[in-house]
């Protein structure tokens, strides 16, 4: 009877033991200690190799199988481009099998189909990432998918964020290009090959201190040895002139060897027609107007040259060289300005009107090299990183200027006057960086690094005046300007992460030596200072729909070279600009607090103070009637905000990203023609846009784009900035198995970007209609030879001394 009882008690507490469940967790990251989103993990049953449960990582890399029925299994974790991850384990209570690291898959995939899907969008703990990887977006060119990046703007010729312009990088490498290059470059350069897109508010030590916000563009790895390349290209017809840009590219990769190339052209027209209207004032007085129309035609054709060579030592060392190559000839780079000006009197009687005539001619060679060297340790991740580099640019210009004054209703001028200008500006740029980077445990990160940089510029003005039809040399208005900067800079992170905890935090630390030379007037400015440079950043997972972050960082934002030239550059007899060699840097302090529910909406809230910032303000002399446009320091700057946004899927085929904001911006600024005295501009303002992407037919190949872009009257120092809207309409079609893709599409269907801008306070009273080229019928294609399946090993160059540059 007793043994009855024991043998029933054994098998209740068999059947017991049986019957329960429990959860296998854990994370999955990749040799960098970086989470990988959306893996695969399953539990195998060992008899029939079935697979008996499974799930997916979130954007954390987390998994949680549950309700799993104690035993042993099979446990298996793959995702496309990594080796697979296999194991034996035993389940009979809630097994954590801690962070499995997945290894590049470096081998050929056979018969790979890629299935288009929507873009998504995930947070972590110092950036958002937008994922477009085969996606909808991914037969567009870069530049249309920044278009529909979570907190990214694309308008008027300039990629913003949060009201500033970020600094582009392209796989943590910077693009050393101005904003307008930067966009024909990206419109021309197919998103096959893009796997992300980060939008960094608040940028780690890792980064420069140098600029604000960074846009980084991640690439896909390189995972098929063989060769491929794509030819595209994008045609634009405007209100007046067309434009094009197209190219092609070529990668070749073997075992050791990764080979990458790239031309692209972009000739162009560009129109631009404003109303300038000036109000000279003396004792609260208007004593004289003037009305200006100007229309300026510019032509260009920007050749850009992108290659690099990537070498694999062994399996410890690497060696990479890439150049960047940026040319503008001079018999293609050409800008013609008409501008006819009247002159009221107080009583608004026609005085007399003038007319100038401005033609010039530029030349741009902007040569970079980089070699590169990485040594990987045995320590899984650890590795340092060092390179060498060296840039040459070449910029001049060559201006003449004509005007005639006529009195009213007389058809011959009273007097005529020219002048003549020749720019040149030449710039060495020498650095050497070396990274560290050492994953202390799985959840526990540590990086360091140091960089030395040396600039040396010269920048030349001559101005040339004609007496009597005989041309003879202003030295009053000439000049040679010489100018040197050492930077030293050092910086340390760490990042360590919890079940529901992410932190990362650094400091860089930079000291500058300048020195400023005019020779013309033999005043040398020397300076040095040395500056830090904190960042903060923590994430809370509060449950599984909710998330809360905080980020903090302070960056600088150093004078651009040629806004450092003193001398007056004439744009005609009565406009000139000019720079100063005492510019200060401008420090930013930026404050993020932000909330994500359910993965698809973000609510943040921000406050940036701007110290010294230096812009370029334009100011109206009323005693000898010039318009001045300095480069300045003004004194302060504040920006808060709200921002909403969300990017959600409507139905199976329609996504929608919608974005608003609501910030208030006041500068704080001397003005310089009122006697010095200290004033400040203010406004609240809104902003609203939203894309809708709908994929037609079985295939998914036909895509449909619309957007919508509002921005109401915003405060830019001592400037308010009109409102404008616009409404984009495009089509988009893949062809022949994704080999090929053509688009069209109408920008600004309504032509409601044109703005204005106003300068009115004191004794300032400035207005300018503002009309550009806005609304264009596009067409784009692209084409795919080869093995088109390759991911490019395309890199761009780290330095951010060379963003200033333009």
């Amino acid at each position: 009877m007793f043994a009855k009882i024991i043998s029933s008690c054994i098998l209740l507490f068999s059947l017991i033991c049986s019957s329960q469940e429990f959860n296998v967790i854990g994370n999955v990251n990749d040799t960098n200690s970086h989470p990988i989103a959306y893996a695969n993990a399953v539990l195998i049953d060992t008899k029939d190799s079935s697979i008996i449960k499974g799930t997916t990582t979130n954007e954390f890399g987390a998994f949680n199988i549950d309700n799993v029925k104690a035993g042993a299994y099979i446990f298996k974790v793959s995702f496309l481009g990594f080796k697979a991850h296999t194991s034996e384990i035993k389940v009979d209570s809630d097994t954590k099998l801690g962070i499995i690291i997945l290894k590049e898959n470096l081998e050929a995939l056979d018969g790979v189909t890629i299935v288009a899907k929507r873009p998504t969008v995930k947070r972590m703990v110092d950036r958002l990432v937008f994922n477009v990887e085969n996606s909808t977006l991914s037969n567009n060119n870069v530049l249309d998918v920044l278009k529909h990046t979570p907190g990214v703007l694309v308008h008027d010729g300039t990629i913003t964020i949060k009201q500033s312009t970020p600094t582009v990088y392209i796989n943590d490498r910077r693009v050393h290009l101005s904003i307008n290059e930067i966009q024909q470059l990206l419109e021309g350069t197919s998103a096959t090959n893009i796997k992300s897109v980060e939008v960094i508010t608040s940028p780690p030590a890792k980064y420069e201190a140098e600029g604000g916000a960074v846009l980084n563009i991640i690439t896909s790895k390189n995972i098929i040895a063989g060769y491929n390349g794509s030819v595209f290209g994008n045609f634009k017809q405007g209100s007046e002139f067309p434009k094009y840009s197209f190219g092609t590219s070529h990668f070749f990769k073997t075992k050791k060897l990764n080979t990458y190339l790239n031309y692209s052209i972009s000739p162009r027209k560009d129109y631009q027609n404003n109303d300038e209207f000036i109000n000279f004032i003396e004792n609260n007085q208007i004593i004289s107007s003037w009305e200006t129309e100007y229309e300026r035609i510019r032509k260009s054709e920007n050749q850009n040259i992108n290659a690099n060579i990537d070498y694999e030592i062994n399996k410890s060392n690497s060696l990479g060289f890439s150049t960047n190559m940026i040319i503008s000839p001079r018999r293609v780079t050409k800008t013609g300005i008409n501008s006819f000006t009247e002159i009221y009197s107080a009583t608004s009687i026609l005085d007399s009107t003038f007319n100038t005539i401005n033609k010039a001619v530029e030349e741009t060679f902007n040569l970079a090299f980089t070699l590169d060297y990485i040594h990987k340790f045995k320590k899984e991740g650890e590795k340092v990183s060092s390179n060498l580099h060296y840039t040459n640019y070449d910029f001049s210009n060559f201006q003449d200027v004509k005007t005639g004054y006529f009195l009213p209703s007389a058809s011959s001028p009273f007097r005529n006057n020219q002048f003549q200008t020749f720019s040149s500006q030449t710039i060495e740029l020498y650095t050497g960086q070396v990274d560290y980077q050492l994953p202390i445990n799985e959840s526990a990160h540590f990086e360091a690094g140091a960089k030395l940089s040396k600039i040396n510029s010269e920048s030349v003005l001559n101005q040339y005046i004609f007496e009597k039809a005989l041309r003879q040399e202003d030295l009053d208005a000439s000049d040679t300007f010489l100018y040197d900067e050492t930077n030293y800079a050092t910086y340390v992170s760490f990042s360590k992460d919890w079940e529901s905890w992410r932190i990362k935090s650094g400091l860089r630390v930079e000291f500058t030596d300048i020195k400023g030379n005019s020779l013309s007037t033999n005043q040398i400015n020397e300076t040095d200072y040395i500056k830090f440079f904190p960042s903060f950043h923590v994430l809370n997972k509060l449950n599984e729909n909710s998330e809360i972050y905080f980020n903090y960082n302070r960056r600088i934002y150093r004078p651009r070279y040629a806004d450092l030239n003193p001398y007056k550059y004439f744009l005609n007899d009565n406009t000139y600009k000019s720079g100063d060699p005492n510019l200060k840097p401008q420090i930013d302090d930026s404050f993020t607090l932000g909330y994500v529910y359910n993965e698809d909406y973000t609510f943040e809230i921000y406050y940036r103070y701007e110290n010294d910032p230096s812009i370029q303000i334009v100011f109206q002399d009323n005693e000898n009637n010039f318009i001045k446009y300095l480069n300045t320091n003004i004194d302060r700057s504040i920006s808060y905000g709200l921002d909403l946004s969300s990017y959600t899927q409507i139905q199976n085929r329609w996504s929608l990203y919608a974005e608003s904001s609501i910030f208030y911006y006041e500068n704080q600024f001397y003005a310089l023609e009122s006697s010095n005295e200290l004033f400040s501009t203010d406004k609240w303002s809104v902003l609203f846009r939203f894309s809708n992407n709908i994929t037609f037919l079985k295939d998914k190949s036909l895509l449909a784009d619309i957007s919508y872009l509002y921005i109401s009257p915003y405060a830019q120092g001592p400037l308010i900035v009109g409102k404008r809207s616009s409404l984009d309409i495009s089509l988009s079609k893949t062809l022949w198995n994704n080999k090929a893709s053509v688009s069209m599409g109408v920008i600004d269907v309504f032509n409601t970007k044109n703005f204005s801008t106003s300068t009115k306070y004191l004794n300032q009273d400035i207005y300018k209609k503002r009309r550009y080229e806005n609304r264009f019928f596009t067409l784009g294609f692209n084409y795919k030879f080869g093995n088109f399946r390759l991911n490019s090993n395309k890199k761009e160059i780290d330095l951010e001394e060379i963003e200033r540059l333009n």
